[in-house]
């Protein structure tokens, strides 16, 4: 087994590194193959500051002097080693810039997500164990409630309720405790409404099993036959909704960070746009496309760990079979 997860590891990684590849191969030819050298044009401007001896030294830095294909095989080379160029505004080395702006915008992204998955599992677990006219009519709109409201709306309200009312943080410095929180809150409610339907349908379903039956007629808490019975189950097609929710954390942080005034990355992007630096640009959708690619493996890898069930064979990465009968079933039989 151990070998076979082995292999199946292997081969997702290996997917997952051609991912990457094609995503950058995508990000270069957009941001760069582009007619009229777009990079001298940008350093030619009057406001950039650069001789002409400066100019020649970038150009010949990203091979612009040379065909397309010279040019993509320096740029993979570069990317391969972590050299992500230099700034053509700053003048400083784009690693440098994105490892500036990554630690607030990944902080604030761990945030929401702790704040979404805590909110969906609480919604979740309230439409199971809650009185009929909470769980069914209530708990079970939130989730359509919160992906209708979009998250700026949301920020604008805590920052109305939370910054200017009652004080709890300031909007000229929201890296601290209270302005993080409630950017991950604003960040998170929407997100966490996808994470709620498909934990509230899957608890659903496995509510109703026999085994759930057996457990419930033996006398189990409510809390242990949700912890012990229902969540790891449940827990197969949240984890692929939470890895495709990535994207939407990360796009959803650089809103988030314009309106409670953050600076992270969607700040670099936004000077980035407005300065039109290319290097940068293909830097953080780079790292974007690498972020999703990885949580994505992630999930893939934590298929089987979650469920058995799961084929791990080399045709098959996610395929589930016929279930057996839960062990708490089968003991009961035995007994009778």
């Amino acid at each position: 087994m151990l070998r076979t997860y082995g292999r199946f590891a292997l081969r997702r990684t290996g997917h997952a590194l051609v991912v990457v590849l094609l995503a950058y191969l995508f990000t270069f030819f957009v941001l760069s193959i582009l007619p009229g050298d777009p990079i001298s044009s940008i350093l030619r401007t009057p406001d950039a500051g650069f001789t002409e001896d400066d100019i020649a030294r970038i150009v010949a830095y990203y091979d612009l002097d040379q065909p397309w294909w010279v040019q993509l095989g320096s740029s993979l080379g570069r990317f391969v080693v972590g050299d992500l160029g230099v700034s053509l505004r700053s003048n400083l080395p784009v690693g440098a810039l994105v490892l500036d702006a990554l630690g607030s915008t990944l902080s604030l992204a761990a945030a929401a997500l702790l704040v979404a998955v805590v909110l969906a599992v609480a919604i979740a677990y309230g439409t199971q164990f809650l009185p009929p006219r909470f769980s069914q009519g209530v708990l079970r709109s939130l989730p359509s409630l919160f992906l209708s409201v979009p998250n700026f709306v949301i920020g604008l309200l805590l920052i109305h309720v939370f910054a200017f009312g009652l004080g709890l943080f300031s909007m000229i410095d929201t890296e601290t405790p209270w302005g993080t929180f409630f950017a991950a809150v604003a960040l998170g409610i929407p997100v966490s409404a996808q994470l709620a339907e498909v934990l509230i349908a899957s608890l659903d379903h496995e509510s109703r099993q026999e085994y759930v039956a057996v457990a419930r007629s033996r006398g189990l808490r409510q809390g242990a036959l949700f912890a012990r019975h229902l969540v790891k189950p449940s827990a197969l097609p949240t984890v692929t909704v939470l890895a495709l929710i990535v994207g939407e954390l990360l796009g959803g942080a650089l809103i988030t960070e314009a309106i409670f005034g953050r600076v992270g990355i969607g700040t670099l992007v936004e000077q980035a746009v407005a300065g039109q630096d290319l290097p940068v640009l293909q830097a953080v959708v780079s790292l974007a496309a690498i972020v999703f690619v990885v949580v994505n493996l992630l999930a893939d890898l934590t298929y089987p760990l979650l469920d058995p069930r799961v084929s791990i064979g080399s045709r098959s990465t996610a395929v589930a079979t016929r279930p057996e009968p839960a062990p708490l079933l089968r003991e009961e039989v035995s007994i009778v």
